[in-house]
């Protein structure tokens, strides 16, 4: 009998294919493709956003990772991925049990007692590896929760960047709207007084005022982007929009948008973007998985076990007589359960190819959003200084034509286009310089952000 049972577990073993997990994604590019020759080093291991030298950027980050509930919620997931580890553990020990019962029983006419008293446990021997699959699968898990943790504190910190950026951009246009409606307020001025001394036309006067009416009424709903923004900022950082006014008063500027941008090799992605590190740990949890279900098809061993006292009176238990013991090794082997091992195989493994899928896809995206955001960054720099040319050769003409319209060689027409297009010349400055801003930050967020825990 001895020789069968071995018989039987060394076929089992032959059977039990660990599952392993296969190969991954396509291999990446061996350099970037983009223009304007970006330097090709690692970023460094830093908190990226310090590179804007931008004090209250820093602080809204360090705001947003001591109170932002997205990042706690995530921390919170990955220490209960962590106890799931220790209960997958628990498996490799035995469960130990006590027991008290009291017995009163009649038959033919005669009334019994039983008192007894014991302790019972239960171990199943790790045969065939399958409680070895399970933490395995739990570790993977956990990987791939600390991962999400990190992609979590990256995303923060690149919304929070941006919507500083935003901010900042509205800002930037109100104030250009204000200076601008000063301006035109103030060359209606003249258009009037030309006007009343009979130098001027009345359809110029009407066209100065209402280009500056049309230019104020710019202002309010800047005003509302601008509160609107705070509140989605506060709201990103954990506090009220009222707690960020003294500190959002610090600084009134966009940041500083010149800088080394730092992309490294294509190969570097697999090691920093966290959701690459989430999808690679999903892979392994969803092989360990496929090899857990592979694993039903073989035997159990499981070894129970009581020991205790028992008798018809409290002071017979702990004789001779009321002791008592059982040990029963158990070698339990499903031999047809309707093919609901097989189904649970092929959705295992389809769930493992679903997985690698998945790890593909995020290579590749992780890949593209790091070639746009280079791409982006290279041609913002090349529109900012497109535009701050345009701007300052809008404001010289302005003046050209002022000049000329003083002196009545030009009408007031040439002036207000002039206007108009300081305006919108100066708006096209501060959108490209956030731009360019953005593009930054999609670049570290692509990179994994260069933040390490």
């Amino acid at each position: 009998m001895r020789s069968y049972l071995l018989i039987i577990i060394a076929f089992c073993v032959a059977l039990s294919s660990a599952a392993q997990t296969p190969d991954l994604a396509r291999p990446l590019p061996s350099s970037w493709q983009y223009t304007d020759g970006i330097p090709q080093t690692l970023p460094d291991d830093d908190s990226w956003w310090k590179s804007f030298n931008d004090p209250v950027l820093d602080s809204l980050i360090t705001l947003g990772v001591n109170n932002n509930f997205d990042l706690s919620m995530a921390m919170r997931r990955m220490d209960a991925a962590a106890r799931q580890i220790d209960a997958a553990r628990a498996a490799y020990y035995p469960t130990l049990g006590v027991n008290a019962a009291y017995t009163r029983s009649r038959s033919e006419g005669v009334n019994a007692n039983r008192y007894s008293l014991g302790a019972t446990a239960s171990w199943e021997i790790d045969l065939f590896g399958k409680i070895t699959a399970g933490v395995r699968q739990k570790k993977a898990a956990y990987r791939a929760s600390r991962a999400e943790w990190t992609g979590a504190m990256v995303s923060l910190a690149g919304n929070i960047a941006s919507t500083y950026v935003q901010l900042r951009q509205y800002e930037a246009q109100l104030k250009v709207a204000e200076q601008n409606t000063l301006a035109q307020d103030s060359i209606a001025g003249l258009v009037k007084a030309r006007y009343d001394a009979g130098l001027g036309s009345k359809p110029s006067l009407e066209q100065a005022q209402s280009l500056m009416y049309s230019t104020r009424s710019t202002i309010p709903s800047l005003r509302t982007s601008v509160a609107k923004t705070r509140s989605a900022l506060a709201l990103l950082v954990g506090v009220y929009p009222g707690e960020l006014e003294p500190l959002l008063s610090r600084g009134d500027r966009l940041p500083d948008y010149h800088m080394v941008v730092s992309a490294g090799v294509p190969a570097d992605l697999l090691r920093r973007r966290p959701d690459i590190a989430q999808a690679e740990a999903e892979v392994a949890a969803a092989a360990a998985a496929a090899g857990i279900a592979k694993k039903d098809y073989l035997p159990s061993l499981t070894i129970e076990g009581n020991v205790g006292v028992a008798a018809g009176t409290p002071g017979d238990m702990f004789t001779s007589h009321g002791f008592n013991y059982s040990v029963t090794p158990t070698l339990s082997w499903t031999v047809f359960d309707g093919l609901a091992r097989r189904a649970n195989v092929a959705a295992a493994n389809d769930e493992l190819l679903a997985q690698i899928d998945n790890y593909n896809y995020v290579v590749m995206n992780a890949y593209a959003e790091v070639d746009n955001a280079l791409i982006a960054y290279g041609n913002t720099l090349s529109q900012i200084s497109d535009a701050e040319q345009a701007r300052d050769s809008a404001m010289e003409f302005l003046h050209l034509q002022l000049d000329l319209y003083t002196q009545g060689l030009s009408t007031f027409s040439d002036v207000a286009t002039a206007q108009q297009s300081v305006l919108s010349y100066s708006n096209n400055v501060i959108n490209a310089r956030a731009a360019a801003l953005t593009a930054l930050i999609d670049l570290y967020e692509a990179l994994g952000g260069g933040f390490v825990q």
